[in-house]
C-alpha cells in the first residue's frame, strides 16, 4: 500500500489550467523530490493535498484510504509560509499542537522533548518564537510537523529563505529520517542540490505537467544525461537554482 497514491489529477483556475492528469507514487521508506521553477504548479499541488483547494478531477489516497480529515491525522505538513504563533513559546506552539491531535500530559511533554532534543532546539524551548532566527522557526515547524509522529511528511519548498547552514542541516535531517524510521516524504522544491541523488526519487513537473518520475538514476539515465541541472535544462527550458 502506497503512503500517497495520486492519480489523474487536475485543477484549474477558471479557465487556467494549472495541473493537467497528475500520476505520482510515494511509498514509505521514500523522499520523493517534487523539482519544478516557480509556477510549475507545486503549491497548488499542496493545497490538494492539505484539502486547502477542493479536488475537481482525479483523485488523492493516502494509506489506501481517500483524502479527508481522518486519513490526514497520518500526515505532517511544512507549508512554505509560516504558520507559527509568533507571541506564543516553541514550546506552547507545540503543546497546541498535539493537543489538537489528541495529545496530553506526559506523552506530549516527553514527544516535545525528543523532538527539540533531534533538532538541536531544547535550549529555545522556552524562547518565543517572535525571538528565533529564520532557521529555528523552521526547526520548530519540522518538530511541530512530526510531533505526532506522522508516517507521511510533506514539505512544500521548508528551505526558502535559510542561510546554508540552516538548509544543510534540514536536508540532511530529513534524509536521515526517511533512512532511519522509514518516513514517506513529498518534498517540493526548486533547488536541485536538495536532492540526494544516490537514494532519493524526482517527480519533474513543469507547467502543470509531470515531465518524469522515478529513482534519479535511471532517471537521468533514460534521459541521457547524468548531470541533474543539464536534464532539468532540456526538459524544460529553463534552470533550477543550485542553492538558495
Amino acid at each position: 500500500m502506497s503512503a500517497l497514491l495520486i492519480e489523474q489529477l487536475s485543477h484549474s483556475y477558471g479557465t487556467r489550467q494549472v495541473l493537467d492528469r497528475i500520476d505520482l507514487r510515494v511509498e514509505a521508506g521514500q523522499c520523493c523530490m517534487l523539482l519544478g521553477a516557480n509556477g510549475a504548479g507545486k503549491s497548488t499541488l499542496f493545497g490538494l493535498l492539505s484539502r486547502l483547494l477542493a479536488i475537481k478531477s482525479g483523485s488523492i489516497r493516502l494509506f489506501g484510504q481517500p483524502l479527508q480529515a481522518a486519513a490526514l491525522a497520518s500526515v505532517g505538513m511544512v507549508f512554505q509560509q509560516s504558520t507559527l504563533d509568533l507571541d506564543l513559546s516553541v514550546e506552547q506552539n507545540l503543546s497546541y499542537f498535539g493537543a489538537l491531535h489528541g495529545m496530553s500530559g506526559q506523552r506530549l511533554q516527553q514527544r516535545i522533548t525528543e523532538e527539540l532534543a533531534r533538532l538541536a532546539l531544547s535550549e529555545r524551548r522556552h524562547h518565543r518564537v517572535r525571538e528565533l532566527n529564520g532557521g529555528h522557526r523552521r526547526r520548530v515547524e519540522i518538530a511541530r510537523a512530526l510531533l505526532h509522529r506522522p508516517a507521511l511528511l510533506l514539505l512544500d519548498e521548508p528551505t526558502v529563505g535559510l542561510d546554508v547552514p540552516s538548509r544543510q542541516f534540514l536536508i540532511r535531517h530529513l534524509h536521515m529520517l526517511v533512512r532511519e524510521e522509514g518516513l514517506a516524504v513529498l518534498w517540493a522544491t526548486h533547488l536541485i542540490d536538495e536532492v540526494d541523488s544516490t537514494h532519493d526519487q524526482l517527480a519533474l513537473l513543469h507547467r502543470g505537467s509531470l515531465l518524469a518520475s522515478g529513482a534519479v538514476a535511471p532517471t537521468l539515465a533514460a534521459s541521457g544525461f547524468d548531470d541533474l541541472e543539464r536534464w532539468f535544462d532540456h526538459l524544460t527550458g529553463a534552470r533550477p537554482c543550485s542553492s538558495a
